[in-house]
């Protein structure tokens, strides 16, 4: 059964493919996050990943079936045959990927929920012009090193701007730690979506339930 989309499961947002767990099962980093509460998963296998398609689309079936057994939704990134194939809950988007209104043509079939990267006060108001976006990926707040291609960085005062202009939920993206979600959650930002942070944790229940504590709303 698929995951309906609602802004409480941007708060711990776990993004990560093959090349951010190098010597490591994909499928074992994401199990035991899921143990630890994340609260969505994007399947983000590019860059120096080595699978092939075939094997890109396995692991994607298994990491899918882990998120549907624990209610998380499953989310890939940029592709949309691969997101149709896994029958994915949802799709995240670039600037520079396919355009978003083609996205949201192709997967509203599947009532699959569509994420779109805004790091700009100008690429928020045409995403406000979009119908169907469910969320808004933005950031780098602060330093990253997790995209070589980032965008400059915003920090806490930029997101703030652009959390009160977006007419969506906006998720904060890029080089947050535990000790900024304090600062990031006041923003009014909904969640936020973290790689190294959780990839390279000793603890990451306590990083989890940091971070869903940081964003919680009740």
């Amino acid at each position: 059964m698929s995951v309906t989309f609602e802004p409480g499961l941007l708060r711990a947002y776990f993004v990560a493919g093959s090349q951010d767990v190098p010597g490591r099962d994909l499928r074992e980093v994401l199990a035991t996050m899921l143990k630890a509460g994340i609260t969505a998963f994007q399947f983000r296998d590019k860059g120096t990943s080595s699978l092939t398609a075939t094997e890109r689309v396995a692991l994607g079936r298994d990491l899918r079936e882990q998120c549907r057994a624990a209610s998380v939704p499953f989310i890939v990134d940029d592709d949309v045959d691969l997101a149709l194939t896994l029958h994915a809950d949802g799709i995240h988007v670039g600037q520079s990927d396919a355009g978003v209104q083609q996205v949201l043509d192709a997967v509203k079939p599947r009532d699959m929920f569509v994420g779109l990267s805004c790091s700009t006060a100008e690429e928020v108001a045409a995403a406000n012009q979009v119908t169907g976006i469910a969320y808004l990926g933005s950031g780098p707040i602060f330093p990253t090193t997790s995209k070589a291609d980032a965008d400059p960085v915003i920090g806490a005062a930029g997101l703030a701007k652009l959390v009160t202009q977006s007419h969506v939920p906006v998720v904060a993206i890029g080089g947050l730690t535990v000790d900024t979600m304090p600062e990031v959650a006041a923003t009014g930002a909904a969640g936020a979506a973290v790689i190294t942070l959780l990839t390279r944790s000793t603890d990451p229940v306590a990083a989890v339930a940091q971070m869903r504590q940081a964003f919680a709303t009740d």
